[in-house]
């Protein structure tokens, strides 16, 4: 993982003002990150982001008003991550208007929950009780463009939850079918590619069983990503699982 050269910018929202100082301190001592603003409700997310433009946002999952997942999914077609006169941080690609990464914060490790977060388009999930270690970084990944949550396991938390929670069951048949007509948005390569990420390769392993150069499977992994409005491969592997999943 490359090593930022200027501070990877935080926005922390919990509803929790100790949650929020714990983490402050926190992510302040962990190097390399600057937590640039706070949110108590995921209402004030939009104008948060909006005005500190974060790389990342933590973003609890519970809270009294506008709830976590609801303002990550505010946040697919709003503020753009780019801050003025600035670029990305230093060692992460440069993504454009790309939005902020979100990691979703939990107190349970439940797993309906969690998908529902990815869906939205979270980059990945933590434990409220996770290591200081880790969240830090977590949020040097998710800042760097890599995956927090590899596909693998988001394709094992889709399993389980499939058979587990009633509205996961109850929307499968809409959700299949308005899957199966974006994914036909892609070329034959791009879904094989689809296909791959959401299995758990890499992009190296990816390469070797389509044949390919790691370049060409960077491109069509970016490529789909564009033509579907996804966030990143852990919802491409949602939304490919989704189309292929049956009754």
């Amino acid at each position: 993982m490359a090593v930022p050269t200027e501070p990877v910018r935080v926005l922390l929202v919990d509803d929790d003002p100790l949650v929020r100082t714990g983490l402050r301190i926190m992510l302040s001592g962990g190097g390399g990150i600057a937590v640039v603003g706070e949110a108590g409700d995921g209402s004030e997310v939009a104008a948060a982001v909006a005005e500190h433009r974060p790389d990342v946002v933590l973003m609890d999952v519970r809270m009294p008003g506008v709830d976590g997942i609801t303002a990550t999914e505010g946040l697919r077609g709003g503020v753009p991550l780019r801050r003025a006169g600035g670029g990305p941080p230093g060692g992460a690609p440069d993504r454009g208007g790309a939005r902020p990464q979100v990691i979703v914060l939990t107190t349970f490790d439940a797993d309906a929950t969690v998908v529902r977060a990815l869906r939205a388009g979270a980059a990945g999930y933590l434990l409220k009780h996770t290591e200081p270690a880790r969240i830090v970084e977590a949020v040097l990944r998710a800042a760097a463009g890599e995956p927090v949550l590899s596909p693998g396991v988001a394709r094992a938390l889709m399993d389980r939850v499939a058979g587990d929670d009633p509205v996961e069951r109850s929307e499968a048949p809409t959700r299949r079918e308005r899957a199966r007509r974006r994914m036909a948005l892609l070329t034959e390569r791009e879904r094989e590619v689809a296909e791959a990420v959401t299995a758990g390769l890499s992009n190296a392993e990816i390469a070797d069983r389509l044949h390919m150069s790691m370049g060409t499977v960077k491109a069509h992994v970016s490529a789909a990503l564009t033509k579907l409005d996804l966030s990143g491969r852990v919802q491409l592997a949602l939304l490919t699982h989704d189309a292929r999943s049956e009754d």
